[in-house]
């Protein structure tokens, strides 16, 4: 059900302060999967998206369970609350199987006072792959327009756990001395995703300089290379502190490239697309896609279609006839 439009103006106004409040009662509403909710999701959305300070950025955390994303997520919160920035936070945990929920491992790691301009919000899978949540890129939106700094923490890494790539504007991916993940990623193709590379536990020496020298190795033949930005490796301990702020800084710079290179447009077309493409197929299946021509002609056209993800997802389901 749509909100009236002045509580959607009141409701903006609030998550635009980073009022708790109001970004629990949107998130609340962008997260309702019932057909009826989709007129004021669609509304929300757009104003949000409208209205979202361009400055604000979205990093995407991921890698494999145990190489302490959640503990390097904390210290680099710390860092920005420091700095006076708000930030917003997407962690994605695996499904309990007794209550179908989330198990909340991360908010375990996540404890800030509060005071602080810090909003933490876990989320499911629900078994989907991609490492992401259903309803995670409709609270990305929420929580950027909220906060200047918003972080996706992926429920863990694997051959087909990519989908960080197409909701975050900076990719961050953190392996641990001695893992033995460096070639597995690579099999996998993850190292084209990545913006930063993050050795974690850099207080554990020598195997962390190996690791390091590892990655820079296979970064110079097999990563993705953009114009004017080669993913840096950086070593970083979340326990000693060490580096959390180059880290921080390195994300700036990354930010920085991609308004001069013009790529955050392309990003952010890339992810709505993505998202659009996602939300039909989910609904849909391959009917659907099957009624527009299939995947990639259900892709195109979702990038011709104007206005947000949601506007996109809807004209696609009125094109193949199957809109409610």
């Amino acid at each position: 059900m749509a909100l009236p439009s002045e509580s959607l103006d009141a409701l903006v106004e609030g998550i635009l302060r980073g009022e708790s409040v109001s970004i629990a009662h949107a998130l609340a509403r962008v997260e309702d999967s019932r057909p009826q909710a989709l007129a004021g999701q669609r509304a929300l959305l757009a104003r949000l998206e409208a209205e979202t300070p361009s400055a604000h950025t979205v990093v995407g955390l991921t890698g494999a369970p145990g190489v302490g994303k959640s503990s390097l997520a904390s210290a680099l919160i710390r860092h920005w609350l420091s700095d006076g920035r708000g930030v917003g936070m997407v962690a994605v945990d695996p499904t309990s199987r007794r209550t179908g929920g989330a198990l909340l491992g991360d908010r375990a790691r996540l404890r800030f006072p509060p005071n602080e301009r810090v909003f933490v919000r876990s989320m499911a899978t629900h078994d989907q792959l991609g490492g992401l949540a259903p309803a995670t890129r409709a609270a990305v939106v929420v929580l950027r327009a909220a906060f200047d700094w918003t972080l996706v923490e992926t429920v863990g890494v694997g051959q087909s756990e990519v989908d960080v790539e197409t909701v975050a504007d900076s990719v961050v991916l953190v392996l641990q001395p001695g893992s033995g993940d460096t070639l597995q990623f690579m099999k996998a193709g993850i190292l084209e995703i990545p913006d930063v590379l993050v050795v974690h536990k850099w207080d554990l020496g020598a195997a962390a300089e190996r690791t390091r020298a590892d990655l820079e190795s296979i970064l110079a033949i097999a990563a993705k290379t953009s114009q004017g930005w080669s993913p840096p490796v950086l070593g970083v301990s979340a326990q000693t502190g060490k580096a959390v702020a180059e880290l921080a800084g390195t994300l700036r710079e990354h930010r920085a490239y991609l308004d001069r290179s013009k790529e955050l447009s392309q990003r952010h077309q890339a992810s709505r697309v993505s998202w659009a493409l996602e939300l039909f197929t989910l609904r849909y299946g391959t009917l659907g896609l099957e009624r527009l021509g299939g995947r990639g002609a259900t892709e195109r056209l979702a990038a011709e279609i104007g206005g947000t993800a949601l506007d996109a997802f809807s004209e696609l389901a009125t094109r193949a006839g199957l809109a409610s």
